[in-house]
């Protein structure tokens, strides 16, 4: 697969006239949970020859395909990235931090990675985080089951919430690197280990029984971080300096590159 999506990556490259700056999967294969029938979502980072910018009017700053064998291929311009990343845009820090990579202009991820917590709002963060776990939790359990993909799309969030709580930073975007700090308990790094093992073998669709008790604790725990302002400091955001002077940066590699 990583030749396919390489291969597809340099016809991109051809056709729009592009240079892909950061190529990576995202989704369940980098969370580390993905089940024998998911799709692969490869997601890149693309930056245009210098003219492309100089130009009255904005163009399409997105590279979306959907290509056969469950290939989902979605790229944004660097400019529209960084006023994302600006902006503390979760999915993207997420990219920065994916365990697949497919391709990589030597030293862009490590540059724009470790930005990551001059933008970082923690606040914003955990809203995001539990309003994902909340739909994906509240939306699909019913009558004491729920879709065992569905179980860990709220599971990941969920847990990104504490490590937010605990260390006011990114989380990891691998999803056992969220189990191992000591404020998880040792109950429920077996029962998701357990978790694990059984996604790793049953379709995207399987149903898992939970226990009440859990969903409750689940329920209680997503409550309470709907007031995470009361407990998280704001973010200390630094200005846009620096993003410019990665923008250019880019831009000048690109036009002797391409």
């Amino acid at each position: 697969m990583k030749e396919r999506v390489t291969s597809e990556l340099r016809r991109i490259e051809d056709e729009h006239k592009v240079r892909v700056l950061l190529a990576v999967e995202s989704g369940s294969r980098a969370w580390g949970f993905a089940s024998p029938d998911s799709d692969y979502d490869v997601r890149f980072i693309y930056v245009h020859e210098r003219d492309w910018y100089l130009s009255v009017f904005d163009a399409r700053d997105v590279i979306e395909e959907m290509l056969p064998g469950d290939l989902d291929v979605c790229g944004w311009e660097l400019r529209k990235t960084l006023r994302l990343f600006f902006k503390c845009n979760l999915a993207l820090n997420e990219w920065l931090d994916s365990p697949i990579v497919y391709s990589e202009a030597e030293g862009f991820r490590s540059q724009l990675s470790q930005m990551i917590p001059l933008y970082f709002n923690p606040i914003a963060a955990v809203h995001h985080y539990r309003s994902m776990a909340d739909t994906a939790f509240n939306d699909n359990y019913t009558g004491s089951h729920i879709r065992i993909k569905k179980l860990f799309y709220a599971l990941r969030p969920l847990l990104a919430c504490r490590w937010i709580e605990h260390t006011r930073s990114q989380p990891p975007t691998e999803f056992s690197k969220l189990l191992t700090p000591a404020w998880i308990s040792e109950e429920d790094k077996r029962w998701i280990a357990d978790l694990v093992r059984q996604k790793a073998d049953a379709a995207e669709a399987a149903p898992y029984q939970l226990s009440l008790e859990r969903a409750d604790g689940m329920r209680a725990e997503l409550e309470r971080y709907k007031s995470a302002a009361s407990f998280l400091p704001p973010p200390a955001k630094a200005g846009g300096d620096r993003l410019d002077v990665l923008f250019r940066q880019w831009v000048a590699a690109t036009e002797r590159r391409i």
